[in-house]
């Protein structure tokens, strides 16, 4: 029988006024009101009103996103759509813990909040960097890494769908892996503007740190199997997902292999639950015949529901 994956997006999806729409329906009200009790009415009004620069650092995009894509969820939800499986890349993977039950929203705030503090101080600023490495395989990528090695650290940092790959590291290393694969035949290699080396190495300190603030949370069983970005599998026991969670800041996000393993399981639908269309691009080009739904505004969101009730 065919199933339905919801998958939420990670950093770089944000934009100022996200999630308004759906901030106006009981839910989306309800769980704003939350996110301002615990993160203040400034929080708020940054989603809403900007400025762009300020929601864009990475302490303010981690929370923002999680808020406005767990709204997007909750209005599923409240349609009774349920998902067989859940997954989100990077930061989503907090938001998927919260559709899956095994994280609670006001809590999934806190620590979402914690971890952007914690990356955006994990390595000084300037010292490490990322690119998006466009029109190589993968093997390939990894090649123009290892050639890059005598320069310091950099790696694959996530293998988003066939021919992109993000690699992270140290700045000079970075610099000669994005000319390795230019020789090598890529298409593109484009510098990102993040505030430091995620998904590499250089994260494990940070990650070491995370799991002090994850092993305080109380995790609950999940009401559907949560992805992992750290091998593309099922997590179900709170011990494995505090690992999957603290591994994950310092090593690759499969999200392309994550994909596959959810074909392999019989989901042929999927419906990114958040701001942008980031994951609905990615999942396209892994899957072409699957079906792509996104809930971001009103508009999507009835044309969503109108799929899924007529094809459910």
């Amino acid at each position: 029988m065919a199933k339905l994956a919801f998958v939420f997006p990670g950093q770089g999806s944000q934009y100022v006024g996200m999630g308004k729409e759906l901030f106006q329906t009981p839910s989306g009200e309800r769980t704003r009101e939350t996110a301002r009790e615990i993160l203040g009415s400034e929080f708020i009004s940054l989603i809403e009103e900007g400025p762009a620069e300020e929601l864009q650092k990475t302490v303010n995009t981690q929370p923002a996103i999680l808020l406005v894509s767990v709204v997007a969820w909750q209005q599923l939800r409240d349609a009774g759509i349920e998902a067989d499986y859940v997954a989100g890349h990077s930061l989503g993977e907090y938001s998927a813990h919260v559709a899956a039950g095994s994280l609670d929203f006001a809590e999934a705030l806190r620590v979402v909040r914690s971890r952007g503090e914690l990356m955006e101080g994990a390595v000084p600023n300037g010292e490490g960097g990322m690119a998006a490495i466009l029109g190589l395989s993968m093997d390939l990528v990894e090649e123009a890494c290892r050639q890059a090695s005598g320069q310091g650290i950099v790696a694959p940092a996530n293998y988003n769908c066939p021919g992109q790959v993000v690699i992270s590291g140290e700045k000079r290393a970075v610099d000669r892996a994005i000319e390795e694969a230019k020789k090598l035949g890529a298409k593109r290699a484009v510098p990102l503007m993040v505030s430091g080396p995620f998904h590499s190495s250089l994260m494990e300190k940070m990650g070491e740190e995370l799991r002090q603030v994850l092993e305080r949370v109380l995790w609950q069983t999940p009401r559907c199997p949560v992805i992992a970005n750290v091998d593309g599998k099922e997590v179900s026991s709170s011990e494995r997902t505090v690992q999957a969670l603290v591994d994950q800041v310092s090593n690759a996000v499969l999200w392309e292999q994550s994909v596959r393993h959810l074909l392999e399981l019989g989901v042929d639908t999927f419906v990114e639950c958040g701001p942008g269309k980031v994951l609905t691009g990615l999942v396209k080009k892994i899957a072409p015949h699957a079906s792509l739904l996104r809930v971001e505004d009103k508009a999507s969101l009835e044309k969503s529901l109108a799929y899924l009730k007529e094809s459910r």
